[in-house]
C-alpha cells in the first residue's frame, strides 16, 4: 500500500466490519482475494449509490459479494440490487456473506452468465449498473446493460487501467488486456453515452446514458 493510499483511508469513513471480515476471508481463502472491491471503492460506491438514488441496481460479476453489499447498504428502504456471478462454486460463499450484513435482503443473487440472464429481465429496467466480470465479454456486457439502463441512468465499468497494462505494449496472447483496451476506445467513440474515467484503485470509468 501507498503513503497516499494509506493516507486516504486514514482520513475517510471506516471499512465496516462486516465488510472487512468478508475481505479477509476472500484474501485468505481463495486465489483471487484480491479481486474484492476494498475499503475505498466500496465507500465510493455506497456514496455514489446514495447521490444517485437508484431503485434497480444490476451488478455483473458478483465474487464474493463485497461490492454488492456496498451498493446496497447505498440504496434506500424501497430498493433493490440484482447480481449475477457466473461461477457457480461462489454461490454459498455469496449467500453466506450477505446473510451476515443487515442490507443483505436487499440483494437477489442470479447464478449464471449475465448474457443469458438479461434477456430475462423483459419488464426491468435499473438506473444504475456496475460491470466487474470478465474482461473479454466487457463489451458484450456494456451492449447488454445499455440497453437494460433508463436514460439519464448510469454505468460503473471496472478494473479499465487494468495493472496500467493499457499504457503499455501488449503481447498478443494477454486478450484480458487487449479486450479491456478495445473496450475502452469503442466506448470513447460512443455517442450514445457520456464517460470519464477514474483513476480510483485499478481504474473506474462512470458511464451516463444520454
Amino acid at each position: 500500500m501507498s503513503k497516499i493510499e494509506e493516507y486516504i483511508l486514514s482520513h475517510m469513513d471506516p471499512e465496516p466490519e462486516v465488510l472487512r471480515k468478508i475481505d479477509r476471508d476472500a484474501h485468505v481463502n481463495l486465489l483471487q482475494g484480491i479481486m474484492t472491491s476494498g475499503h475505498l471503492q466500496g465507500r465510493f460506491l455506497k456514496m455514489l449509490t446514495q447521490m444517485i438514488r437508484p431503485k434497480r441496481v444490476l451488478e455483473i460479476g458478483t465474487f464474493v459479494g463485497y461490492s454488492a453489499l456496498c451498493f446496497a447498504e447505498g440504496l434506500e428502504e424501497d430498493a433493490e440490487l440484482y447480481t449475477v456471478e457466473i461461477n457457480d462454486e461462489l454461490e454459498d460463499r455469496i449467500r453466506h456473506n450477505f446473510s451476515l450484513s443487515e442490507y443483505g435482503n436487499k440483494i437477489t443473487l442470479y447464478i449464471g452468465d449475465a448474457l443469458d440472464i438479461l434477456p430475462q429481465f423483459a419488464d426491468e429496467s435499473f438506473d444504475l449498473a456496475f460491470i466487474d466480470a470478465g474482461k473479454e465479454s466487457y463489451w458484450d456486457y456494456f451492449e447488454a446493460t445499455l440497453h437494460k439502463t433508463v436514460k439519464g441512468g448510469y454505468i460503473l465499468v471496472d478494473n479499465t487501467l487494468w495493472y496500467g497494462k493499457v499504457m503499455e505494449e501488449v503481447k498478443s496472447n494477454d486478450r484480458a488486456t487487449l479486450s479491456i483496451m478495445e473496450f475502452n476506445s469503442k466506448l470513447a467513440d460512443d455517442d450514445r453515452v457520456e464517460k470519464v474515467i477514474l483513476p480510483l484503485r485499478d481504474g473506474l470509468t462512470l458511464i451516463r446514458k444520454k
